[in-house]
């Protein structure tokens, strides 16, 4: 799709961090007309070329500063912990009017942090695309990644209405749900229905790992696994680093939970050394209920 000058939303994006998130959105906002041109910054040259080459970004930087100075919406797809060493860095480079936001799992104080570390005339809102896949990487990227999803943006009382109404227009052209939502909420609820998952998976694969030990004759147990422990573990195939970084900066809300899950488990171990079969279909029946529950 193209336009003239004045049809876009935006002239220039700055995406820092072109990977899976970064590279989609990019497919976005030049397929869907709502960039002029979308520059990319990245640690690799070769990622960056990719990311050209699959129609992601124009071209690249690799200076942040260069590219932000021109640009009037820059996004951060990074790591949440590289956020405040990247803002602090070029953050006062941002031009008077632009709009910052992210793609974050976490929010909390990170939005804040960020709205501090702005020039006054440069505006901050923070967004959770809901989607992605096990695969990393701005070669699985694509434009329709965010069709359907849920997009959560996260205002606080400081943000500009105006720029509120722009990010949330961008999550509309990529085809997702937008829902507002305070950032601490946000860290809460999201804790609970992603982090919690990601970590029951990540466990299960280490307890499987510690039961092979355990398996007579030598078997490999995980060659007998079915569909049932592919979709219960599918997501502990996901990155190391990017999940790294959601769990530390979402701990404490993650420590309450695990510390919940735990209690549960603990209820259920309880009910198979009472042999409580009456106990365990009722607790069973529960959690089959609330499954066939889920959007």
């Amino acid at each position: 799709m193209t336009g003239s000058t004045s049809d876009y939303v935006f002239q220039q994006v700055t995406i820092i961090g072109v990977g899976l998130l970064g590279g989609s959105l990019g497919l976005v906002l030049k397929e869907r007309g709502v960039a002029k041109t979308v520059v990319g910054i990245g640690r690799r040259r070769s990622n960056l070329e990719l990311a050209v080459q699959l129609g992601a970004i124009d071209h690249f930087a690799s200076e942040p500063k260069d590219a932000i100075r021109d640009s009037d919406f820059i996004v951060l797809a990074t790591p949440v912990d590289t956020y405040d060493s990247q803002v602090q860095d070029w953050g006062q480079s941002v031009p008077s009017g632009a709009i910052v936001s992210d793609v974050g799992s976490v929010k909390g104080q990170l939005v804040f942090d960020i709205e501090a570390a702005l020039p006054s005339n440069a505006y901050f809102v923070g967004a959770h695309p809901i989607a992605g896949k096990e695969k990393s990487g701005v070669a699985h990227a694509t434009s329709t990644l965010f069709d359907g999803a849920r997009c959560i943006v996260t205002p606080t009382p400081h943000t500009n209405a105006k720029a509120l109404a722009k990010v949330r227009g961008v999550w509309e052209k990529a085809g997702s749900e937008v829902v507002s939502m305070d950032p601490m909420v946000h860290d809460w609820v999201l804790g609970a229905v992603s982090h919690l998952p990601h970590i029951a998976a990540f466990s299960l694969m280490h307890a499987l790992q510690d039961l092979q030990a355990q398996t007579p004759e030598a078997l490999n147990l995980l060659g007998f696994s079915g569909g049932g422990l592919r979709d219960t573990t599918r997501i502990a195939a996901s990155s190391p680093e990017m999940w790294r970084d959601i769990c530390l900066a979402n701990r404490e809300n993650l420590v309450k939970m695990i510390d919940q899950y735990i209690i549960r488990l603990h209820a259920f171990k309880q009910l198979l050394n009472d042999q409580d079969g009456a106990g365990l279909a009722h607790t069973i029946e529960q959690a089959k209920t609330l499954r066939e529950g889920l959007p």
